[in-house]
């Protein structure tokens, strides 16, 4: 800021400023020891802090925390820790989906009531960093995230481990006989071994180098290691820049643009993230006014080449991201595709410094003429099966399946599937297509992370590993497969999901973005949902799950509340006394 520049009137002084009552009992109740100073004429900075022991993979960000603190302190702002509603990947139910709009309304909310005038975000496990990110778009106050990063690389029988990725695997080999269980029970003391989320290229991690391609995290940081010293000096420069950014009323609506989501797709294919981000990207562009469609995505992201060689598409973990050279290191590669325009939270363009970044382990990150796979985006399918779309991973995908016609295999719940799939008896070869509904937004409630559903155990026996999967859920970041993913409308909202039977022909053609059922239109006009389908479809008496699915859009634009989408901004119209 220039010196004949002014900075904008703090927030914060709506509350304390005066000396009127009001303004005697905000003060009052706060200082607690603190100078008369702390809460007139500083930044009042909060630390929207998503640990708990029940987020395993954010338990550390306390400690993240008293670095950002530190931070402020030392940029003249006074630091203020926000306990915010935490989402464990793995063990909220029915799903951590389900809660991610309530976790950003949350948010939204506690930070527009309080006497805020920028917030640190401090996420990691995969909904707290988009539920966060929607939060901040909405209220619009100065923000920039702090990414709690990946923990360290575990081994088991001196190899490494993906965790998620190497759970599915080896449970499939359990399945399949050829690991004892007691094996697989031993290998679980070894899958997660240091503070942090999910080592491999899951939605955590996604999210964490996908919100610092947004422009919202400073550049360099995503993807450093949970363990590793360096966070906390991150975390401290973040605290010092949060109080720059209210100085500067650099805010979301500044600097997340339409480039910025270009950039954001661009690296989610350069690096082969989840197609959980696509669902992420859909809800935060709503809530900053940014027209964002799954066309989008295909067309800016899908023949991007994909760079990075870390499971479950490639054969390293995220330590060895950051080993070689992080997302800097990507997006130099990838420099043509992205868009100059797109500002960071430090208030200079995405691109800049990138002549800097140095690939040091090409084996990692790979060079634009040696991409892991040429075109390594997220590919958007329609047809009449998905009208409204659907995604496939194709890099997660097994090539000789991308092109596919098979006998549909239906199940009507996860419940029935988990019933019927060990079943000697089932009516499924190699060729068919597995078909699961009822885990859309509504019909679950939630979209849980179902559509990698596994073999059944006769064909893993015979030595099948993939089958094209067709769903309108979602599958974790860390899995793999030919799974046809977010099929919109799904079936609990009168998609054509929801009228499939078993024996109907579905053509799955990546290349062409079809996903079609060869099924007459004037039969399938006359089709209606059988009573079991429809029962399995959840129907929610009270609380948030009945507001969620009264409310809640499909998942091609994003699966956010329909009263949430847009920002509302950080204004409150009346005092609290």
């Amino acid at each position: 800021m220039s010196s004949t520049e002014r900075a904008p009137a703090l927030r914060s002084a709506e509350w304390y400023s005066g000396d009127d009552r009001n303004a005697y009992i905000h003060r009052a109740w706060m200082r607690r020891g603190a100078p008369g100073d702390a809460f007139t004429g500083r930044p009042q900075i909060a630390i929207a802090n998503t640990a708990s022991d029940l987020t395993p993979c954010n338990r550390h960000l306390t400690e993240v925390a008293a670095s950002v603190r530190d931070g402020v302190h030392a940029a003249g702002g006074t630091p203020l820790e926000l306990p915010v509603v935490s989402l464990g990947e793995t063990l909220v139910r029915p799903t951590a989906m389900l809660w991610r709009n309530m976790a950003a309304m949350a948010t939204e909310e506690m930070l527009r009531a309080n006497p805020i005038d920028g917030v640190v975000l401090l996420g990691g496990c995969d909904k707290t960093i988009p539920s966060l990110l929607m939060a901040a778009a909405s209220v619009d106050l100065p923000a920039v995230v702090v990414p709690g990063g990946p923990m360290l690389t575990g081994t088991f029988r001196g190899k490494p481990l993906g965790c998620g990725t190497d759970v599915w695997r080896l449970s499939e080999e359990v399945r399949a006989g050829t690991l004892s269980a007691d094996d697989f029970t031993r290998s679980e003391s070894s899958m997660i071994r240091s503070r942090g989320h999910c080592n491999t290229m899951g939605t955590a991690s996604t999210m964490a180098l996908v919100a610092e391609a947004l422009g919202t995290v400073v550049p360099g940081v995503a993807g450093t290691p949970a363990p590793d010293s360096r966070l906390l000096e991150s975390a401290h420069l973040t605290g010092r820049l949060a109080v720059e950014m209210v100085a500067a009323d650099r805010r979301p609506s500044t600097f997340l643009t339409r480039a910025s989501f270009h950039n954001a797709i661009v690296a989610l294919a350069a690096v082969g993230g989840s197609t959980n981000a696509v669902v992420h990207l859909l809800a935060i562009a709503g809530r900053v006014g940014v027209e964002l469609t799954l066309d989008d995505v295909d067309r800016i992201g899908s023949r991007v080449p994909m760079l990075v060689d870390v499971a479950p598409a490639g054969r390293f973990l995220m330590e060895d991201l950051h080993r070689a050279g992080g997302l800097r290191a990507v997006l130099r590669e990838v420099r043509d595709l992205l868009d100059p325009a797109a500002l960071t939270v430090i208030g200079t363009p995405l691109v800049d410094g990138l002549d800097d970044a140095t690939i040091w382990d090409p084996e990692v990150v790979r060079t634009r003429d040696d991409p892991v796979v040429a075109e390594g985006g997220i590919a958007v399918l329609r047809g009449s099966l998905a009208p409204d779309g659907a995604v496939v991973k194709p890099a997660a995908a097994s090539p000789h399946l991308l092109r596919h016609r098979g006998r549909a295999v239906v199940f009507d719940s996860i419940e029935d599937f988990d019933a019927r799939v060990d079943d000697p008896d089932l009516d499924v070869d190699e060729n068919s297509v597995l078909v699961l509904r009822g885990c859309g937004p509504r019909g679950y409630p939630g979209m849980p992370e179902v559509a990698n559903l596994p073999l059944p155990p006769k064909l893993l026996a015979r030595g099948v590993r993939d089958m094209v999967r067709v769903c309108d859920g979602r599958m974790s970041g860390t899995a793999y497969g030919t799974a046809v993913l977010h099929v919109a409308p799904e079936a609990a909202a009168g998609g054509p999901l929801g009228l499939v039977r078993t024996g109907d022909v579905i053509v799955l053609d990546v290349p062409a973005r079809r996903l079609d059922l060869d099924v007459p239109a004037g039969e399938l006009a006359t089709r209606r949902p059988d009573p079991a389908t429809e029962a399995a479809f959840a129907n929610p008496r009270r609380g948030w799950e009945r507001l969620y699915v009264d409310h809640v859009r499909q998942a091609d634009t994003g699966a956010d509340l329909d009263f949430l989408v847009g920002s509302s901004g950080s204004d409150v119209g009346r005092d609290s006394h």
